[in-house]
């Protein structure tokens, strides 16, 4: 019993001080939000909207006429002025990303734009239990419209790089968090180089790529349906969690959509939809002479890269942030990655090792229905 009571305490002190910054947060917010639109009521509730896979907290402000999001986002652990950067660049280039009303820096505190909870995920997933292409080719033309608006239209040069260092500090999560901590494999110094070998064959296919804006998280879970005139193919969704956006990839954005951590689609119309990108963007000169053979195979080694990334950060939410729900997503990652590596002979040893030593132990401590 002793031993629990360090960590009890932690926690309380935790919840302590959130419940205080919230009490700060809706305080500054109600202020704020005064400036926007007149409301009798001084001390307005905070209404918990969601968190995400970072320290930040979303809540909503309602007032008498409209409604705002209020974001605690602690400044040791967020950067807020990222967020607002990325936000005007985003709004410059025409995408719809939530105007930012209000920014408290030093607190760690912003009042945004509310763009509702319609997120595509829902709806994508009731259109594909009934078996309704219509809806799905909509919003994903939407979507794909507004990636080629956004990379046609910020000025990346005001971003971070997506550069060799951050693509395989990323990778390492897969070898760190995924097979280490979470598959609690010990890996031999020649598994390490087959690792090893694999992360660079895919750094490089990376950098080797044409390099736009990248959202980096740009998904089915980070996409509003702004209201019902969203529906047609040429509005654009509103954009969320965009404030790690660097200088990348011109397909991680895109593959990030279509092979969607959330969601999967069958392979064909994975292809109708990559290739109606490819169209819009020949179209606007973004990428005017690449050919369609090396557009699949940019698209398909950039979402490797990602899966890879994706199976250590779901892993490093579970076991040090507390949040076991992503575990339920791994699978379909896992099975991206199978899928889509043993078209490409450069990962066949890579691929060979994962199958026969991390599969086995992944089915033991994940559904995995392969």
């Amino acid at each position: 019993m002793q031993s629990d009571q360090p960590v009890q305490c932690y926690s309380r002190i935790n919840e302590t001080m959130s419940d205080l910054r919230k009490q700060e947060l809706t305080i500054w917010a109600n202020a704020e939000s005064q400036h926007h639109v007149a409301h009798e009521v001084p001390a307005t509730a905070l209404e918990s909207v969601s968190g995400d896979a970072s320290f930040r907290r979303y809540f909503r402000l309602v007032t008498d006429t409209r409604s705002f999001i209020a974001v605690d986002a602690p400044p040791a652990n967020e950067n807020s002025r990222l967020f607002v950067q990325v936000a005007e660049l985003l709004r410059g280039a025409g995408v719809s990303a939530p105007e930012v009303y209000a920014v408290d820096y030093e607190n760690g505190f912003m009042l945004l734009e509310d763009f509702g909870d319609a997120l595509y995920l829902p709806p994508l997933l009731e259109a594909q239990a009934k078996g309704d292409n219509a809806l799905p080719e909509t919003l994903y033309s939407a979507a794909i419209k507004a990636l080629v608006a956004l990379q046609c239209g910020v000025d990346h040069s005001a971003l971070a790089s997506y550069d060799r260092e951050k693509l395989h500090t990323e990778m390492k999560l897969f070898e760190n968090w995924f097979c280490e901590a979470f598959l609690e494999l010990s890996l031999s110094k020649n598994e390490r180089e087959i690792i090893a070998s694999a992360f660079q064959f895919l750094e490089d296919a990376a950098l080797a790529q044409q390099q736009v804006a990248v959202h980096r998280d740009f998904h089915s879970r980070n996409l509003l349906i702004l209201a019902p005139a969203c529906f047609a193919a040429e509005a654009s969704p509103g954009l969320i969690d965009f404030q790690d956006a660097v200088t990348g990839p011109y397909t991680y954005d895109l593959v990030s959509l279509l092979r969607d951590c959330y969601i999967s689609w069958d392979a064909k119309l994975v292809r109708h939809w990559a290739l109606s990108y490819l169209t819009m963007a020949k179209e606007k000169q973004l990428l005017p002479t690449i050919s369609e053979e090396q557009f699949i195979r940019d698209f398909d080694l950039m979402g490797l890269q990602r899966h890879l990334k994706v199976m250590g950060i779901f892993s490093r939410l579970c076991i040090r942030d507390k949040k076991p729900r992503y575990l339920a997503d791994i699978p379909l990652v896992i099975h991206y990655f199978l899928d889509v590596s043993g078209q490409y002979q450069e990962l066949a040893i890579f691929r060979n090792w994962f199958e026969k030593t991390v599969i086995p132990v992944a089915r033991q401590k994940l559904t995995l229905d392969f």
